[in-house]
C-alpha cells in the first residue's frame, strides 16, 4: 500500500466512522438550540463551538457528514452503475450505437452543473431527490467514457476471441471477462468520483438547491455562517474544513489506486 492511499484512508476512515455514528444516532441532538450559549467558541463542552443559535457545531458537523457522505456515495454509486452499463454496452456494440451513446454523453457533459440542478429542482421540487438525480446524470458521463474505453481496450484482446470461438453468449463475454478487467479502472474512478460528489453536493448546498433544513449539511452549514465570519470564524471553518478534508481523502485514495494498480 502506497503512502497516497494510507494518508487517504487515514482521512476517510474516521470520517465514515462519524457518518455511521450520526445514522446510529450515538450523536447528542444537532438541532438543540441554547441561547445563552450563542458563539461560544471552542471549549472542552463545545469542540468546534456553538453558532448563532448556539447549536453545538461539532454535532452538527457529526450529523451533516451523514447526508452528505450518504449521498455522494449514493450518486457514485448511481452513476457508476449506469454509466458502467453505457460504456460497455457502447463499446462493445461499436457502429451507430456507440455513436449515439457517445454524443448523448457529450450533450450531458455540455450542461452546467448548477443549470441542470436548478432544473431537477424545477421538475422534482428541493430537497436530496433533485439533487440526487442531478448529480447522478452529470457524473455518468465520466464513467462511461472510463468503460467504454476499457471494453474496446479488451474486447479485440485473445481470451475474448478464444470466448468466441468457443460458443460463449455476448453477456458472458462482457460480464465474465471483460467487466472484472475493468473492476480497478472503475473502483479507483469511484473514490476519485466520491471527491467530486462531495464537493458538488457541499456546493448546490451552499446554493440552497440540496438537503434542506431542519437536517444539516455542509455546503449549508458553511453558506449559513458565511455572515459570522469576523466574529464568529469557527462557524464556517468547521464544515470547510471538513469538506476540504473529505476531498483530499477521497482524492489521495484514488490516486493511490490509480498508482497501486499501474494506470
Amino acid at each position: 500500500m502506497n503512502g497516497e492511499l494510507r494518508l487517504g484512508l487515514a482521512i476517510v476512515i474516521p470520517i465514515f466512522a462519524m457518518a455511521i455514528a450520526g445514522f446510529l444516532g450515538l450523536i447528542g441532538d444537532y438541532n438543540e438550540m441554547r441561547p445563552e450559549a450563542r458563539f461560544s467558541p471552542p471549549s472542552l463542552a463545545h469542540p468546534l463551538g456553538t453558532d448563532n443559535f448556539g447549536r453545538d457545531i461539532f454535532l452538527r458537523v457529526v450529523g451533516g457528514s451523514r447526508h452528505t457522505v450518504t449521498l455522494a456515495a449514493l450518486t457514485v454509486l448511481g452513476a457508476a452503475a449506469l454509466g458502467s452499463a453505457l460504456g460497455l454496452f457502447a463499446g462493445y456494440s461499436g457502429g451507430i450505437r456507440d455513436e449515439a451513446v457517445m454524443r448523448l454523453m457529450d450533450t450531458i457533459s455540455s450542461f452546467p452543473g448548477i443549470l441542470f440542478a436548478l432544473a431537477m429542482v424545477a421538475l422534482i421540487g428541493d430537497g436530496q431527490l433533485a439533487l440526487f438525480v442531478a448529480l447522478v446524470v452529470l457524473f455518468v458521463p465520466g464513467f462511461t467514457r472510463i468503460m467504454r474505453s476499457g471494453t474496446l481496450q479488451y474486447k479485440g484482446a485473445d481470451f475474448v476471441l478464444a470466448e468466441r470461438l468457443l460458443g460463449a453468449s455476448h453477456a458472458r463475454i462482457v460480464f465474465a471477462h471483460i467487466l472484472p478487467n475493468l473492476a480497478h479502472s472503475l473502483l479507483s474512478a469511484s473514490a476519485l468520483g466520491l471527491s467530486n460528489a462531495i464537493l458538488a453536493e457541499s456546493a448546490m448546498s451552499y446554493l440552497g438547491l440540496g438537503i434542506q433544513p431542519p437536517h444539516p449539511s455542509w455546503g449549508r452549514m458553511l453558506s449559513e455562517s458565511q455572515i459570522f465570519l469576523h466574529n464568529a470564524p469557527w462557524c464556517a471553518l468547521a464544515p470547510g474544513a471538513f469538506i476540504m478534508l473529505t476531498v483530499i481523502g477521497f482524492h489521495c485514495i484514488g490516486n493511490g489506486l490509480r498508482k497501486k494498480f499501474g494506470e
